[in-house]
């Protein structure tokens, strides 16, 4: 059973080297893959790099497994990029991890292969790279993307699930594939394959399901793919010729658009100001450390009837100051 989910999932992963069963560990969610690697990775008071701006929740990720999580900046220029100077700044000796998010949530930016090699180069053989690619599958072109496992001197953890690859948050099933230095990989999988079975918390019916679910995965992310890409290019043009004192910031792929905005009420009081009086969900850009500036971040895999009526209620308050 365990085999049989696990060969699906090798089945549908590419990139530059790809896993067999044997280096894939199942798990039920990516928070409980980020749980387990921390515990594989740390003890307590050690520390982990994380982005910033990102996933709202690694602080609270890392805290919970007595570990610090030690921001490192993504800057935007047009574009967003590492900042790898203060990320080898920020390098220490009690340092365990680096994650990478690839591409990022909610910035939409993939890793250069530029910036993974320096990253490779930078972990090498004593600091691991993991890299959280549950949103890879949904670029917003064709151009292929580089994967974690590409870098190859170093220890590297892909962490992946059902949730974004078939679009099925509630069926719990992740996974962490290993790779790099042979005898790095044969070791921490050994050592994760024990830490997982003091838990054994993925269940029988999801593994069973998970050949069949993956093959259809194709299907859903095609579907996916081509919604969000017509919102995004909607929201684009309908910027460019509304006159709106709204912009999109650049991206490259994943579900969300970040939305730089006039608010001189704040964030928070815009966000709640338009729950309040437009029914409409939009998250603060402060949730993600987006930094200066104010921005909402709007999701891009709504109906398009959605979208257009929710950046007209953005439109509408924006208007009243």
């Amino acid at each position: 059973m365990a085999c049989a989910a696990r060969g699906a999932v090798a089945a549908v992963l590419a990139g530059g080297a790809r896993y067999g069963p044997r280096d894939l560990l199942l798990t039920c969610s990516t928070s409980e893959s980020y749980a387990l690697l921390f515990k594989l990775l740390c003890s307590p008071g050690d520390q982990v790099l994380v982005p910033r701006p990102s996933y709202p929740l690694f602080e609270w990720l890392t805290r919970l497994e007595g570990v610090e999580a030690v921001p490192y900046a993504l800057h935007y220029a047009g574009g967003w990029q590492i900042d790898l100077g203060e990320l080898r700044q920020r390098l220490g000796p009690r340092t365990r991890a680096v994650v990478v998010v690839n591409p990022n949530n909610p910035t939409g930016n993939y890793l250069s292969a530029g910036e993974l090699a320096e990253l490779a180069a930078v972990c090498g053989r004593r600091v691991a790279l993991i890299g959280d690619e549950v949103f890879h599958e949904y670029g917003w072109t064709d151009q292929p993307q580089v994967r974690i496992a590409e870098a190859s001197q170093a220890l590297t953890f892909h962490l992946g699930g059902l949730s974004k690859l078939v679009g099925l948050p509630q069926l719990k099933l992740g996974w962490i594939g290993v790779a790099g230095p042979a005898a790095l990989r044969r070791a921490a999988l050994r050592r994760l394959e024990l830490i997982a079975d003091n838990y054994l918390s993925v269940g029988a019916p999801v593994q069973l399901a998970a050949p069949r679910l993956l093959a259809l995965g194709e299907l859903v992310q095609q579907q996916l793919r081509a919604r969000v890409r017509a919102n995004r290019d909607w929201l684009v043009q309908h910027l460019r010729e509304s006159g709106a004192p709204i912009s999109l910031l650049e991206a490259a792929g994943g579900w969300s658009g970040v939305l730089r905005i006039p608010a001189p009420r704040g964030e928070e009081a815009l966000a709640l100001d338009l729950l309040d009086r437009e029914q409409l969900v939009v998250h603060p850009g402060y949730f993600f450390d987006l930094g200066s500036g104010s921005h909402l971040v709007v999701s891009l895999i709504v109906p398009p009837e959605v979208l257009r009526a929710g950046v007209a209620a953005i439109e509408r308050e924006l208007a009243r100051g």
